[in-house]
């Protein structure tokens, strides 16, 4: 049975989700003091976690924060805002999807599941090259010259499978399919984000900015 831990303020909110994941059969629990969110979240070692924005004395950003520093579970961040700036930094800082309030908890709770699967899909003992970068797909890394660092969930799908298709124009519709095993629920400024914080890794090894290139309304390619 899957676990899933609630940060959510809002009492009858909180109530009403957790009673559908009930009844699709996940073991659901809940915080019900923020100050330790973080701490409370990861000692309850979920499946997943559903993380509110926007909590009493203190907030979604920091806790997803804390989170990420010390646990690689998947988090789905809830919002009332539809500002693109809380989307971006809910995503820099390790969120796994965004959802928007009022939401449809039948997407919501599909969301839940396809993060859970895809953090459970176990890892492959694979490295692939191309241009002087390495993926490790069984460690979660990538390394450049002697460099090496960690990749998000995300950052490792978008690079897999371009990888796996050099030279390729992998379509923005085929990469959301590959994240989030469907794009009828996606936001495509989700992809964007997730893509920028790849480029930005990459980067930071010192991977040159044509390693990864955009192909204006098809998509990108190696």
């Amino acid at each position: 049975m899957s676990r899933i831990y609630i940060i959510e303020d809002d009492e009858a909110l909180r109530t009403e989700l957790g009673h559908l994941l009930e009844l699709q059969g996940f073991d659901v629990s809940w915080c019900s003091t923020f100050a330790t969110a973080a701490s409370d979240a990861v000692a309850a070692r979920p499946d997943c976690v559903v993380l509110d924005l926007k909590l009493p004395g203190t907030d979604g950003h920091s806790i997803c924060r804390d989170i990420r520093a010390r646990s690689d579970v998947p988090i789905i961040m809830l919002t009332s805002s539809e500002s693109e700036f809380d989307e971006v930094m809910g995503m820099n800082l390790g969120a796994d999807d965004f959802v928007t309030k009022p939401y449809s908890p039948a997407v919501l709770i599909a969301r839940i599941q396809s993060a859970i699967r895809r953090s459970s899909g176990g890892r492959d003992e694979l490295v692939i090259e191309h241009g002087g970068v390495a993926l490790n797909v069984g460690a979660g890394t990538v390394s450049y010259q002697g460099r090496s660092t960690e990749l998000t969930r995300n950052e490792q799908k978008i690079l897999h499978i371009l990888m796996r298709n050099p030279g390729l124009v992998i379509t923005r519709q085929e990469i959301m399919c590959e994240l989030w095993e469907s794009d009828a629920f996606i936001d495509d400024n989700t992809l964007t984000v997730n893509v920028n914080r790849l480029r930005k890794t990459l980067a930071s090894l010192g991977v040159p900015d044509d390693f990864l290139t955009t192909r204006r309304g098809q998509g990108y390619m190696l």
